[in-house]
């Protein structure tokens, strides 16, 4: 994991310079944190982001918080803490005894905006949300000062207070920071900073009936986590001098300094929480560890390995420059990490029934084959007999040129057992090929004598009278194209594709987890919520084949 860390923090990046320019040789104090928002599940996007901010800091041997900010309790929910805290575990990152909350911050939250009021920077305002919106101005128009921007200090402490006992309803009041309603910077334009919501919290309960805003809360929290560089996507690039504002004129002597990245963002692949959220609470997809959801727990369930995401994260790597990431990027991570390390089985994906004519009626044998090609991972042994299962795509009645697997008059190699030459076929009503015949050389068993003759097509297969049947999931893209729709996709109808597929007895052994490349089909992990014993449900990973070019 280290090699993948500092791959992602290696030196040369603008957020480096930062770090280096600030710390000096001082950057063992580094100490950055992961700030979600309890809000919805992580997703590929929040995976960079963890890896950058836990990266940094065991790179720099700082340290690295996990803190909610868990300030709005109409959108929140403790399924939503535990899940992420699952979710950077599995990617490989420890915040150790550093879990905080933002509701952990509240009272002294409360006590700091206090002191603005006092300090003159803050002001109790009774117009309404869309008073205030319509009030800011424009990017060439300056907005208006709220008419109860002046009150004494002593009213808008009053008030205030009162808001905190819950003497107002929603909406009615707010606290507003007092900065400069002429600010090119709308977001500096006297923002709300606390806003009344009689809604119960996960954690605090009906403590509290008034909640501190994203914007204030935010740098706060990380004064009073002493974070020395806060590290965010570019999306709060704007809101940078607000950030810097609040820093500047609370009561505390912790000066963060807020960085911000291009955020990750991945073709074909609805990455937005609102959108994940919608199709979630609509059934549209099975849950928020659906595998063709881009979310982390999804991405766990289709069968990515933390080490890939890591790869993946590295190889994007950290600029200012907002880009699309092809999806390809990534499908290439989980390829090269599973390559070595998973055992190369048979199934038979679209089977058709292939009769050895020539080979004994009830007679079969044990054939070795090795679990993976390097040899590394010893062999098995599988059995042969008079019928066997093929793909229906390694025959075809008229071939096109270079087509090298059975058709009539033509010999392919059996994957660890001989050689056969077809001799003809059945068909339905339909023409649709049911059955492919053909004779077997007893004296290639095994591949012995292949160099004898030129063979060049090699096709798997499994025994027909011991195979096993099995659901396999088969993924594409969860949404398309779509120019007639508001969002620019829609939903994808093949999307999902359940069959059944024939595999070798030793696969029924499998549990949820584990990983296998079925020979020449792709990479398959046996589903964590649907598998039972001895009934496994197979998700495809990702097939074998990749249109991304690794230059490196």
């Amino acid at each position: 994991m280290s090699e993948t860390i500092n791959n992602l923090g290696e030196t040369g990046n603008f957020i480096h310079e930062a770090i280096k320019e600030d710390l000096g040789s001082h950057t063992e104090n580094i100490i950055t944190r992961f700030p979600p928002e309890p809000n919805g599940y992580l997703h590929i996007g929040h995976a960079k982001s963890v890896c950058l901010n836990f990266g940094l800091a065991q790179y720099y041997k700082g340290k690295c918080n996990l803190r909610f900010d868990d300030t709005n309790p109409a959108k929140e929910d403790v399924e939503y803490v535990n899940s992420i805290q699952e979710d950077i575990k599995w990617l490989g990152f420890d915040w150790e005894d550093r879990l905080f909350y933002a509701s952990d911050y509240f009272e002294r939250m409360y006590e700091l905006a206090e002191g603005l009021i006092e300090d003159g920077y803050a002001f109790v305002c009774d117009m309404s949300a869309e008073e205030i919106k319509l009030s800011r101005g424009s990017l060439k128009e300056p907005g208006k000062e709220s008419p109860y921007r002046n009150r004494s200090i002593e009213e808008n402490l009053d008030l205030f207070r009162r808001m905190r006992k819950g003497e107002f309803a929603d909406g009615e009041k707010t606290l507003r920071a007092k900065i400069d309603m002429s600010s090119p910077n709308i977001n500096m334009r006297d923002p709300v900073i606390y806003r009344i919501s009689h809604k119960s919290h996960h954690s605090t309960g009906d403590k509290w009936c008034i909640y501190p805003m994203y914007d204030y809360a935010h740098p706060v929290e990380d004064a009073l986590e002493e974070i020395t560089h806060s590290i965010c996507t570019m999306e709060f690039e704007d809101h940078r001098p607000l950030y810097d504002w609040v820093v500047e004129h609370v009561r505390l002597k912790a000066k963060p300094r807020q960085i911000e990245f291009a955020k990750l963002n991945l073709t074909d692949t609805i990455m937005g929480k609102r959108y994940l959220r919608n199709l979630v609470e609509n059934n549209l997809v099975d849950g928020w560890d659906d595998p063709r959801l881009c979310t982390i727990s999804g991405i766990r369930r289709r069968g990515y390995t933390p080490e890939s995401i890591r790869n993946f994260c590295a190889m994007v790597g950290v600029s200012k420059a907002n880009s699309v990431v092809d999806i390809a990027q990534l499908e290439y991570c989980i390829r090269e990490d599973l390559q070595p390390k998973v055992p190369v089985m048979h199934a038979v994906l679209e089977p058709i029934k292939l009769v050895i004519t020539n080979y004994p009626e009830n007679q079969s044998e044990e054939l070795p084959i090795d679990n993976h090609p390097s040899g590394e991972m010893g062999e098995r042994k599988v059995t042969f007999s008079r019928e066997l299962y093929i793909e229906a795509s390694d025959f075809m009645i008229e071939p096109p040129k270079k087509y090298f697997r059975l058709f009539v008059g033509n010999e392919v190699r059996l994957k660890g057992a001989y050689f056969v030459t077809c001799t003809g076929y059945d068909t339905d009503e339909n023409g649709k090929v049911t059955t492919v015949y053909a004779t077997y050389d007893p004296k290639t068993k095994n591949g012995l004598n292949f160099t004898e003759r030129k063979v060049k097509g090699t096709i798997h297969w499994v025994d027909a009278n011991t195979a096993k049947s099995v659901k396999v999931n088969l993924y594409e893209n969860l949404v398309i194209p779509d120019e007639n729709s508001e969002t620019g996709y829609s939903l994808n109808p093949e999307s999902l594709k359940t069959i059944e597929a024939f595999v070798e007895p030793k696969l029924i052994e499998a549990v949820a987890g584990d990983r296998f490349q079925f020979m020449r089909n792709g990479y398959f992990v046996a589903d964590s919520k649907h598998s039972k014993e001895g009934a496994p449900v197979f998700n495809r990973i990702v097939s074998l084949k990749s249109s991304f070019k690794n230059n490196k």
